[in-house]
């Protein structure tokens, strides 16, 4: 069984504080948001999933996903899903020289040709020389809940569980529209859509400015 940190350590939000990690609000609203899309089939479902719940969310996209599946991308886009970037080749912060990364996040902001400050770092992983590199509107998107639904060895069982326990109001939750987590992804996604409408919550996206 894998092992996650489910829930971003307080201490981790307090020193890293300049990225957003949870929407403050006692409203109950919670942003779900889809990692490394477009892609045939998954995106597409996790749409119609939310759509069954009046649900929007908020879809990081990787640029040359963006360009190979520029129709799916455009669904998003009607059916009123927020937009973020998440470079154009899902690179690692860490391993990358911070112009090459900038200039990776930028050539994605092009391609999606729509206008929004979202970004995620592919693996949350950014170093301080490329985040001070970005344009000053950008809003660098961490979350507040992983439910780790990339990893083969996740139980999905476990995984909802704990995503239930630890989102609460303003939670961002991170889920990945890609073929890797697409088993994991359609257990979890449907059954927090099921458990927080119970509860009278709503799905929103993030606001794109």
């Amino acid at each position: 069984m894998a092992f996650f940190l489910h829930r971003s350590p307080a201490v981790l939000q307090w020193l890293l504080s300049d990225y957003t990690w949870r929407i403050p609000t006692d409203e109950k609203k919670i942003y779900l948001t889809f990692d490394d899309g477009p892609i045939p089939h998954v995106t597409e479902k996790v749409m119609d999933i939310l759509d069954s719940y009046g649900a929007t969310g908020t879809f990081f996209c990787i640029g040359d996903n963006v360009r190979k599946h520029r129709d799916i991308f455009n669904e998003l886009k009607k059916r009123g899903h927020s937009i973020g970037n998440h470079t154009f080749n899902h690179l690692n912060g860490w391993k990358t020289d911070p112009r090459a990364y900038i200039d990776n996040f930028r050539r994605c902001q092009d391609v999606l040709e729509t206008d929004t400050c979202l970004f995620r770092p592919p693996y949350g992983r950014i170093r301080k020389a490329q985040y001070e590199l970005l344009p000053s509107e950008t809003r660098v998107i961490m979350w507040d809940v992983l439910t780790g639904d990339y990893s083969p060895s996740l139980d999905p069982q476990q995984a909802l569980m704990k995503s239930k326990k630890y989102s609460r109001p303003g939670t961002i939750v991170v889920l990945h529209d890609s073929l890797k987590a697409e088993k994991n992804l359609t257990y979890i996604l449907p059954g927090l859509l099921d458990y927080f409408s119970e509860q009278q919550y709503r799905f929103e996206g993030l606001p794109m400015q």
